[in-house]
């Protein structure tokens, strides 16, 4: 028995059906059907850690160490880790006590004759690990650090000038990165009805997208907010080079610590999952407080489907986005009303964060050399898997996005 028979064998034992792969092992032999995507084991240890960490966050050890791997090129990349990611979650989802133990016991010995057991490999040195209470400000402050202040550089690679971090919007199927990130920002300021001389606040305004859109397009004076050191500087220089001083500014500050200030429309695009369960309610009486009565405020906020991790799963929320919590748009919408607020429109944009995804995807492919030599080889590979993952996620529909639209009704209390 060949290597990689053996592990065709050992992954049917385990799951109780074919893999949909085929697989070349660590000394070069293949099995597997010649037609299905092709993921390269080029060591025992890809098992061990699989075998340790069965699903999702198993795979994603393996592949961020280079233990697991896909074929470089675009179509054979993205099919193969689509492949391993559905097959993690099949991993993932439960099964009867019964069957899963017999698998145990029968992968357990071809375990053994592939001479893959051992002990516990040490996780990634770029996992995410977080201490203290979930959600307090130096917490938030490290799990938007760990993330955010990855480098500017990097970001500047995978995104488009904009410097937009959240889904686009593409009114056609011809409509480009750099097209749908401007077409995404007019919606939000069209929808909010920005026009010149009126204020804004920019609530986890990122790398100053939308801040600096609104001020230099709608002649708006703007405040924006973030508690990443890097974006602070990031939107700074870009504001000063911009010639904006006299329309924009930005704060390096949590958002429970904004002094008080009305404004006349409110903005927070992809930041309401990263504020926990718990500080929700207090995240959107914030926006509240802030909002003049009559204005508008925007929220674009990714959601889950229920049943669903709140987090988006292992993966996530070990490597990419520690304590972030998603949940089902109802629940939002009950928050956005409790606080005050009038909902006036929702518009989903799902399919359009799968596009938005692959756009990243491919420009990180073009220049994936200079993003090694960035962030190196690990994290590298970690926006890899992340690109391919959140694709995939919002396409089956296990995430989605939303641009929530409420206002403020007039001659209410803050």
């Amino acid at each position: 028995m060949t290597a990689a028979s053996g592990l065709a064998a050992l992954g049917e034992s385990a799951l109780g059906v074919p893999l949909p792969l085929r697989i070349r092992a660590w000394d070069g032999s293949e099995a597997g059907p010649a037609d299905a995507p092709l993921v390269h084991v080029r060591s025992r240890r890809a098992l061990r850690r699989l075998l340790w960490q069965p699903g999702e966050l198993g795979l994603a050890r393996a592949y961020v160490t280079g233990d697991l791997d896909a074929p470089r090129g675009a179509a054979d990349l993205d099919a193969g880790l689509r492949a391993m990611w559905r097959l993690a979650h099949s991993v993932d989802r439960a099964r009867p006590a019964p069957a899963r133990l017999a698998r145990t016991v029968l992968s357990a010995g071809r375990a053994v004759q592939l001479g893959v057991l051992g002990p516990r490999p040490a996780a990634p040195a770029c996992e995410a690990r977080l201490s203290g209470d979930l959600h307090t400000r130096d917490r938030d402050r490290r799990a938007i650090s760990h993330h955010y202040d990855l480098s500017n550089e990097f970001y500047a690679l995978v995104l488009d000038d904009t410097m937009a971090y959240s889904c686009g919007y593409y009114p056609t199927p011809a409509t480009t990165l750099a097209q749908a990130q401007p077409a995404k920002l007019d919606l939000i300021c069209t929808k909010l009805g920005l026009e010149p001389g009126m204020t804004l606040l920019d609530v986890g305004c990122g790398w100053g997208s939308l801040s600096l859109h609104a001020a230099e397009r709608y002649g708006v004076r703007v405040t924006g907010v973030t508690i990443s050191a890097q974006q602070h500087r990031w939107v700074s220089d870009a504001i000063a080079e911009g010639g904006l001083g006299d329309r924009a500014e930005v704060l390096l500050r949590d958002y429970r610590a904004l002094s008080p200030a009305s404004y006349d429309a409110v903005a927070s695009i992809e930041m309401g999952e990263h504020v926990g369960q718990q500080n929700y309610p207090t995240y959107v009486a914030t926006l509240h407080r802030h909002l003049a009565p009559g204005g508008h405020l925007l929220l674009q906020q990714m959601s889950r489907h229920a049943g669903t991790a709140p987090g988006g799963g292992p993966f996530i929320e070990s490597y990419i986005a520690p304590d972030m919590h998603m949940r089902p748009l109802p629940e939002t919408l009950s928050f956005v009303e409790a606080a005050g607020f009038e909902v006036r429109g929702v518009q989903a944009l799902r399919e359009h964060y799968v596009r938005t995804a692959a756009d990243w995807l491919a420009k990180l492919e073009a220049r994936y050399d200079d993003a090694v030599a960035l962030v190196g080889e690990e994290l590298a590979r970690v926006w890899r898997l992340y690109l391919v993952g959140g694709g995939l996620a919002f396409e089956e529909g296990r995430m989605g996005v939303d641009q929530i639209l409420a206002r403020r009704p007039a001659g209410r209390p803050a």
